[in-house]
């Protein structure tokens, strides 16, 4: 059998992630088999043994690729403005989550449906799974701080009360994203526009 170029792999690979999502989005983390996976790839059912691990190994890409769509945008955000304000921060993730795909870690577009499915997915998995837990507070800690930053600099030029505790209003604009998150996923609250300009006007600079 011809070796798999860097390319052909990382697109194998690629296959057996979206497949998995597609699955977990449909029937849920611990309603799909390995097996399943395979079939939905259409691959025999060794191949995505030749990618990864195992199934828990495929849930932290995929849950990987739902955070950095949920907090990628306040992090660029936080680093390119000099001054955001709270509701800046909470509609620059809004707006990717009412987008239709979106471009994960390798570059392929993926449907955001499925991603928030899986989103919502990952919470009860961080209560059984140590090592997703670890790299959720990981990364969880790491959009904190940002957060933090942003909304001390947001002070300094006046777009965030002087009252607010950065450490603090960071778990709060978190929150909300993760609230949202869970009512469009469970309830389909999808019009990111109406509700982006309740957030600009419940939460007023300064």
């Amino acid at each position: 059998m011809p070796r798999l170029t860097p390319e052909r792999r990382e697109a194998k690979r690629a296959e057996i992630v979206a497949a998995a999502r597609r699955c977990f989005s449909r029937d849920g983390f611990h309603q799909t088999s390995m097996p399943d996976i395979a079939a939905e790839a259409g691959v025999s059912a060794g191949a995505p043994y030749r990618y990864f691990a195992g199934k828990d190994e495929i849930i932290l890409a995929i849950a990987g690729d739902a955070f950095r769509l949920v907090f990628a945008p306040i992090q660029e955000l936080a680093a390119a403005s000099a001054a955001p304000s709270v509701a800046d921060l909470v509609t620059a993730s809004l707006q990717a989550l009412s987008a239709e795909t979106v471009t994960d870690a390798a570059g392929h577009d993926v449907p955001v449906e499925e991603l928030l499915r899986c989103a919502v997915q990952t919470w009860s998995e961080l209560l059984r799974n140590d090592t997703a837990q670890a790299h959720a507070l990981d990364g969880f800690e790491s959009v904190r701080g940002s957060i933090a930053d942003a909304l001390r600099r947001g002070q300094a030029a006046g777009t965030v009360a002087p009252a607010v505790d950065p450490e603090r209003g960071a778990r709060v604009v978190m929150g909300l994203l993760h609230g949202f998150l869970l009512q469009r996923v469970a309830f389909g609250l999808t019009d990111t526009a109406a509700f982006t300009g309740d957030i600009r006007t419940l939460l007023p600079e300064g």
